[in-house]
């Protein structure tokens, strides 16, 4: 959704639509709140990437928001490129999160996976394991 907004001339407001990034904000909200109630190492990561994110998308509505209702210069090309930066920030924001998981959740065994299980003669899988002690 951010993505969408980002997208085009970095100055024109024509192309950038405010309900868009009103949007992009309101599902970065969403998505940080649900990430309260994780109290793991990852889920720490996940929830300060997603509050890098809704600080840059909450700058950029508020520059937003200025320019255009207080600001005696209205919003000028200035204005809307700070803005379109600022929504910019939000996915690389967020990146370092992504990759985290990816790099700790790589070496997770998948579902139905076989172990081996070194208590019976045999393991699970065939003969006992190189790591299993005689």
């Amino acid at each position: 959704m951010n993505f969408g907004f980002f997208l085009g001339a970095l100055d024109d407001p024509r192309v950038h639509n405010v309900y868009e990034l009103f949007a992009a904000v309101v599902v970065s909200l969403i998505a940080t709140v649900l990430k309260f109630g994780d109290r793991t190492q990852i889920g720490a990561v996940h929830l300060a990437t997603s509050l890098v994110a809704d600080l840059q998308l909450l700058a950029a509505a508020l520059v937003w928001g200025y320019a255009s209702y207080i600001s005696t210069a209205g919003l000028t090309p200035e204005a809307m490129a700070s803005v379109v930066s600022l929504s910019g920030g939000a996915p690389p924001g967020s990146l370092p999160g992504r990759t985290v998981t990816r790099r700790t959740t790589r070496g997770w065994p998948r579902r139905g996976a076989r172990t081996r299980n070194c208590s019976s003669p045999h393991g699970r899988i065939g003969p006992p394991a190189r790591h299993c002690s005689p």
